[in-house]
């Protein structure tokens, strides 16, 4: 079983093969129910890239917790030399194995200072969750879809850094998991407030695949 948990903004906790998985944990959002304090058991810490919005607290929960870091090979330097001691630098194509988690570095459309912004596809006990990025809409999602077939996608919809809501359900049409949670919205004022309008488009276009909107702290299991 997958149990997902949205910590605001992209962050978010997988429990997975007894594993905690965090991803781009900025628990400093204004929408996150944790704190630096809160957080002890942690196995994996992925970075798509390295904007503060998504580096976050990083460093200091890989170094209170003893997480492994994951990311792109620059950023994870950058993160070993700030005293990181379980780093593994990879790339886009890649794919890492820590324990029974796989993690596949894949590319997403954005900016970053150190390496290349990613998604991520995380897999173990026969599940699949791709976590986009942050990103824009690009074709080759299709071949995400095809070859790593993800059970769930979390998907960025808040516009203006990322996909909106328009782009973000083109991207659900090409990558057709099974199910999707929104993200990235209502952080920022420039940020679009809420996933209602997304939710009612990918209900028309792509009536197949189920909307799950989250609540920061809430969490749904499969």
């Amino acid at each position: 079983m997958a149990r997902i948990t949205w910590l605001g903004h992209a962050a978010f906790q997988i429990e997975l093969v007894d594993k905690v998985v965090l991803i781009d944990p900025w628990i400093g959002n204004p929408k996150s129910p944790l704190r630096l304090i809160d957080v002890s058991k942690v196995d994996i810490v992925y970075v798509t890239h390295d904007h503060g919005d998504h580096l976050g607290e990083a460093i200091e929960i890989c170094k209170t917790t003893g997480a492994t870091f994951v990311a792109t090979y620059e950023l994870g330097n950058y993160v070993a030399k700030r005293g990181v001691k379980k780093v593994i630098g990879a790339n886009i194509g890649g794919s890492i194995q820590v324990g029974d988690v796989k993690l596949r570095l894949v590319q997403a459309f954005h900016t970053a200072s150190k390496g290349a912004p990613t998604g991520v596809i995380v897999e173990g006990e026969g599940r699949s969750i791709y976590h986009a990025g942050d990103t824009g809409l690009f074709g080759d999602m299709h071949l995400i879809g095809e070859l790593y077939k993800p059970d769930m996608a979390l998907i960025p919809i808040g516009g203006y850094y990322t996909m909106g809501p328009e782009e973000a359900t083109e991207a659900v049409k090409l990558i057709r998991p099974k199910m999707v949670i929104p993200m990235h919205y209502g952080t920022f004022p420039v940020l679009v407030q809420s996933p209602d309008d997304f939710v009612e488009k990918v209900r028309e276009r792509a009536p197949g695949v189920k909307v799950i909107v989250l609540n920061p702290g809430e969490s749904y299991e499969f």
